[in-house]
Order: structure tokens, then C-alpha cells, then sequence
């Protein structure tokens, strides 16, 4: 049997579609993993996980799978 050598790393790819775009990462386990790596303020936006609304309190603990559709929108002001 074959020796993985040490030091050596392997990354595990998720495929999400993100907006409508195909989106691959290996480091979103969950909304707010996401939400770092696109460098969105969390504060700013509403996330969507395939038609569900997911509370903000929930962001951190909220496990993303692979092909999860995921909507983020920002919050705009105006008048």
C-alpha cells in the first residue's frame, strides 16, 4: 500500500452555485466561512440556502453541502 508523504496536503473542493455562478471553494463549511472568502460584510446582506431564508444567528453553525444554491443580497439604502 502507498504512503501518503508527510507534509504533504490534500484540499477537499465543494461546488456551490452562488448567485447564479458556479462557485468552488475548500474552505466554506458554512455561511459565514462563505461570506469571509467572498470578503462580504455579514452584516450587509440577507443569505438564502436553496430557498430558505437562514437567520443571521444561525450563519455561524449553518453547514453548506455540496450543490447548495446559495443567494446573497446586499441591503441598499436610498430614497
Amino acid at each position: 500500500m502507498d504512503r501518503i508523504p508527510s507534509g504533504m496536503r490534500f484540499f477537499v473542493f465543494m461546488k456551490l452555485i452562488v448567485n447564479g455562478e458556479f462557485f468552488e471553494t475548500s474552505n466554506a463549511g458554512t455561511i459565514t466561512d462563505l461570506l469571509n472568502e467572498l470578503s462580504i460584510d455579514p452584516g450587509q446582506v440577507a443569505v438564502e440556502v436553496n430557498l430558505s431564508i437562514i437567520r443571521k444567528s444561525d450563519h455561524s453553525t449553518f453547514r453548506l453541502h455540496e450543490g447548495d444554491k446559495v443567494e446573497i443580497v446586499n441591503f441598499v439604502g436610498g430614497g
